[in-house]
């Protein structure tokens, strides 16, 4: 099993090496070029979407503009907004947070092509319920059917799999890992042992059970029940966690701008903490922005699919706020508060990190806010992700595994509380990659069709067409 373990983990060392990387933001850069810089030219227009002033309820899917989004960012915002942006502070130096907003950038151009990409090639069931996402629009899309339908096949196998670990397991056990941190006499408590060297706590086994309850109700209910709950809890989170680093940023603000300084000039230049190499802020910040806000994976555009709308591009552009909410304002603000405090001179690192530097920016307090915080965002990412599990169980094997995908999915939070498996998580993890690359030649291929697409839709918004 060790020999496994390892061979795994070269393995997803490998697929989350720099050409996956740059491939990713390669193609981010392609279509924000070929698309004209939509995600600046049309940022107004997208936030008039999400507020609701192009919804029309009569047409196909199941949710709003805001409520797709709220899914969307559900599933994103999570622990690398907490747990990320720390590692590619303390791996990479300062300067892998500017990387990390280049991502983000470029990323927006992808997440507006492949959430276009999902609507306009979805399924509309006879109900009047939608499924979508790369694997419909490989399968659909591309001119080369073949290739189109092993492509999508290839997408939806990877992210079932990806969803029972980044998507559930590991989300659990961060879920257990906040509570330790908050209630350590707690968790300190002995529970019993399954076998030896396996000992599960009681404070582990009832998160597990009690998450995996309101998991279980929620998806149950499907994406109308998922979008209602993500569209309370997103909201709620996000103001949470983004007021608590204001606090600590105005507390700090003179410390700011040394900050931001440190950003730029270890972006370019070789930091002690990220050995020295320049290349290395440029791959933990890149990597870590890609983790964070999704972008090029082809997960969000799942959830986009879902949208009440018969017009692609409006829920593409409504897509491209995520990266912009997710990366460029939250991981943000978790960056600078590191950078104010100090905290990143000492030998934290992931979430005890960011956890320290809170608690050094509200008095001793502030770990408490972001033990909680990874507890929300946990949860929020199984919700979401168990949707986009659920579509590509839908799409390989038809409705009947739909009931089925759930509640295994549920059952699997409880493993992941308790411990879980961690070759599953690596596992997942190298799907989590995989799904990108089927998901990127589609991107490609059909850059032409977003291109046609997004010319269309400008023409008629100039010309005052729609309401």
């Amino acid at each position: 099993m060790e020999g496994l373990n390892d061979l795994l983990n070269r393995v997803d060392g490998f697929v989350w090496g720099l050409p996956t990387i740059f491939l990713l933001v390669g193609t981010g850069l392609f279509l924000t070029v070929r698309l004209l810089f939509v995600q600046v030219r049309h940022l107004g227009h997208a936030i008039a979407c999400v507020a609701g002033k192009y919804d029309q309820p009569e047409e196909d899917g199941d949710v709003s503009h805001f409520k797709a989004l709220a899914t969307a960012l559900s599933a994103t915002i999570g622990t690398g907004n907490i747990a990320g942006v720390a590692t590619a502070i303390a791996a990479g130096g300062p300067g892998a947070v500017f990387w990390m907003w280049v991502t983000a950038l470029v990323g927006m151009a992808t997440k507006f092509a492949s959430c276009t990409l999902a609507v306009k090639y979805r399924r509309i069931h006879d109900d009047g319920s939608a499924s979508g996402g790369p694997m419909y629009f490989l399968s659909m899309g591309l001119p080369q059917k073949q290739l189109g339908k092993i492509l999508g096949i290839v997408f939806a196998a990877f992210g079932i799999i990806a969803s029972f670990g980044i998507g559930n397991m590991v989300q659990a056990n961060s879920v257990v890992g906040g509570l330790n941190y908050l209630l350590p006499e707690a968790a300190a408590k002995t529970g019993f042992s399954l076998w030896e060297g396996f000992d599960i706590s009681w404070m582990s086994l009832s998160a597990g059970l009690i998450l995996s309850f309101l998991t279980g109700i929620v998806i149950l209910g499907g994406i109308k029940r998922i979008a209602n709950v993500a569209g309370v809890i997103v909201p709620f989170m996000c103001t949470f966690y983004i007021l608590g680093a204001a606090v600590i940023l105005f507390l700090n603000a003179a410390a700011i701008p040394a900050a931001l300084a440190e950003i730029f000039r270890y972006a370019f230049t070789p930091h002690a903490a990220a050995g020295g190499a320049v290349g290395t802020a440029i791959r933990y910040g890149v990597a870590r922005g890609v983790f964070s806000n999704e972008s090029g994976l082809g997960s969000a555009p799942i959830a986009h699919a879902a949208v009440k709308t018969n017009e692609p591009v409006r829920e593409g552009l409504v897509a491209m706020l995520g990266p912009l909410v997710d990366t460029l304002i939250i991981c943000t603000m978790t960056a600078l508060v590191i950078l104010v405090t100090g905290a990143n001179t000492g030998e934290h690192d992931g979430g005890a990190l960011t956890a320290h530097a809170f608690g050094k920016g509200l008095f001793g307090y502030g770990q408490y806010l972001v033990g909680f915080g990874l507890i929300f965002f946990a949860y929020s990412t199984m919700l979401g992700w168990s949707y986009y599990g659920d579509r590509c169980a839908e799409f390989l094997f038809g409705e009947k595994a739909i009931p089925l995908y759930r509640w295994v999915f549920v059952g699997c939070i409880t493993v992941g509380a308790i411990g879980g498996l961690k070759i599953i998580w690596t596992l997942a993890d190298i799907a989590n990659a995989l799904m990108a690359i089927p998901n990127l030649i589609g991107l490609i291929l059909l850059s032409g069709v977003v291109t046609d697409e997004t010319k269309q839709y400008c023409r008629r918004l100039k010309n005052r067409e729609f309401n």
